[in-house]
């Protein structure tokens, strides 16, 4: 189950930046995994650390990048939004 930021600890997160990020504003996005051993990744607007995290189940998180690597997100392709 998905939870937000107020539920953990997020202070000893390894942040890691997208290399996709830019410094102009929109596309500012990093990611790091909790180090209480649970396996969960957070999620974060890299512009607004002391903003909310999405904490995704290691499940979850590989979920979403098996489908990103498939194009399953690949939303600017209006032929996958059918």
């Amino acid at each position: 189950m998905t939870e937000m930021w107020q539920d953990v600890d997020l202070s000893r997160v390894a942040w890691h930046v997208s290399t996709r990020s830019s410094d102009t504003g929109g596309n500012c996005v990093e990611a790091g995994s909790l180090p209480d051993g649970s396996g969960r990744i957070a999620v974060r607007h890299s512009h607004h650390p002391d903003g909310p995290a999405i904490i995704y189940t290691r499940g979850e998180w590989d979920a979403f990048l098996a489908g990103a690597r498939d194009g399953e997100f690949d939303f600017a392709d209006s032929s996958r939004l059918a």
